[in-house]
């Protein structure tokens, strides 16, 4: 199952990528789909953009559909633990130990004997 949406997963970010490439710019400069002259009058322009803007739009949600199902496939059947609780069952202490001595300051000058 897990293999099936995972396949499927790439396929659709795969489309979703091409369809967000198609898609016109503000500017108009990019963006292969929405001529009049190049669709050879299947669309107009506007007819274009709002198909591939809709088609995106369902790429966009099956996309979130499927990575939320590989998610919770993944979470199924996973034994659900704190390491609050896991911590106290391994006998960690709960008080940090001392802090050690302070070493002294600066260089020590070895004393004359």
């Amino acid at each position: 199952m897990q293999t099936l949406l995972f396949v499927a997963e790439l396929i659709i970010a795969v489309a979703l990528i091409g369809f967000v490439l198609l898609q016109r710019s503000e500017g108009g400069a990019l963006g292969m789909g929405g001529g009049g002259g190049g669709m050879g009058g299947l669309f107009t322009a506007r007819g274009a953009a709002d198909t591939l803007t809709r088609t995106t739009a369902v790429l966009a949600f099956l996309f979130f559909v499927t990575c939320i199902a590989l998610n919770l496939l993944a979470l199924h059947g996973r034994n659900e633990t704190s390491i609050l609780d896991s911590a106290s069952a391994t006998g960690i202490p709960a008080k940090p130990a001392p802090a050690p001595a302070p070493l002294p300051i600066g260089p020590t000058v070895p004393k004359p004997q």
